[in-house]
């Protein structure tokens, strides 16, 4: 792959997170099971709470839009009658995020509730978010050179800023000048990375996107957002054409910017 130049133009680069930054293995083997092992005892110890309580209302909204899937599980409401009838409340609703989780649902409810365990997370020292070694050096030099660099993730804003605050590499959250989530649109609409180019004021071409998912590279390349594709361990293998059509990158450091000599 060897040296990528970044057209002179651009003036921002934005990063993916899963596969780009920070490994694959780390939100499948690390994120998705602290959610199926630790739900049942993080519900019990924070259900009086009201953010909790939010939480579970959420989910039990979410159930009963659900309630013709096939496999959908519900959540009953409490009648207040003891601790016999909670835990069966608390059962319910783990099985029904265990239910999400098979199928990879991404609800605001499910998404809500994953976001606030996380948090807890990292924060008791539990769980640090992952980053590839390249990737801080390769950002504090993009900056020095008069780069802008943000995040547009599938994951909230809040869960993008918890892995990059309690990181491997320290609180790192100071590199990045902003966070977009599919909140301004999914990844793999053109129409998302126009909105993106809009919110920090510059034209699409100006930014050069970073990711390891050829449907979101050609989403940004139709909006004439420049596109690198980056490879790394456990992501997904590219094709022959995608190989030779896109511009790839197995480090950050293979990134070469004419502003930095």
């Amino acid at each position: 792959m060897g040296v990528l130049p970044v057209p002179a133009e651009v003036r921002a680069i934005l990063l993916d997170i899963e596969g780009t930054t920070t490994p694959i293995a780390f939100v499948q083997e690390t994120l998705f099971p602290y959610i199926k092992d630790n739900v049942k005892e993080y519900l019990r110890t924070h259900w009086e709470e009201e953010e909790c309580q939010q939480d579970v209302g959420l989910l039990r909204k979410q159930a009963q839009e659900d309630s013709s899937l096939d496999g959908a599980v519900p959540i009953p409401l409490e009648s207040g009658s003891g601790e016999e009838e909670l835990e069966l409340v608390i059962q319910a609703v783990v099985d029904n995020v265990h239910w999400q989780m098979s199928l990879d649902r991404k609800t605001t409810a499910l998404k809500q509730l994953q976001g606030h365990m996380w948090r807890a997370a990292y924060a008791t020292g539990h769980v640090k978010g992952e980053i590839f070694e390249d990737v801080v050096p390769a950002i504090r030099k993009w900056r020095e050179a008069g780069m802008k660099v943000y995040i547009y993730s599938s994951g909230s804003i809040e869960a993008q800023k918890l892995l990059f605050g309690y990181s491997t590499e320290g609180d790192i959250l100071e590199l990045f000048d902003g966070h977009f989530d599919t909140k301004i649109g999914p990844k793999v609409e053109s129409e998302s990375y126009r909105r993106i180019a809009a919110s920090i004021g510059c034209a699409t071409n100006n930014i050069l996107f970073l990711t390891d998912v050829p449907r979101e590279a050609n989403a940004a390349e139709e909006a004439d957002t420049h596109v690198a594709v980056v490879i790394r361990p456990g992501n997904a293998g590219l094709t022959d054409d995608e190989k030779s059509y896109y511009s790839l990158i197995s480090s950050f450091t293979e990134l070469f910017l004419p502003s930095s000599t």
